[in-house]
């Protein structure tokens, strides 16, 4: 196989990113409490998930390998969809 060239990804774009959510999520979580516990909980999620996406394609170079890395990278997603789903319900 052959090696393909890419451009270094915006590593320090990226960690500003990372921490402009990571800030988001902690003032959602302390400053937000006119909202329903659900929402909050699903706001949190949906940046979490922004977040993991973000490291997997950059930090883990996900977004130049072959799809069936992706295939293998994606394939423990529903897993994790029952169980925050479970932990969701739980409220």
């Amino acid at each position: 196989m052959e090696e393909q060239e890419h451009k270094h990804p915006p590593y320090i774009l990226i960690w500003v990113v990372l921490l402009v959510l990571t800030l988001a999520e902690v003032g959602m979580s302390l400053y937000m409490t006119n909202i329903s516990r659900v929402w909050l909980g699903v706001g949190l999620i949906l940046m979490a998930v922004w977040k993991a996406i973000l490291v997997a394609m950059y930090y883990m170079h996900l977004k130049y390998e072959p799809a069936r890395l992706w295939i293998l990278a994606i394939s423990p997603l529903p897993l994790a969809v029952i169980l925050v789903l479970a932990v969701i319900s739980e409220f």
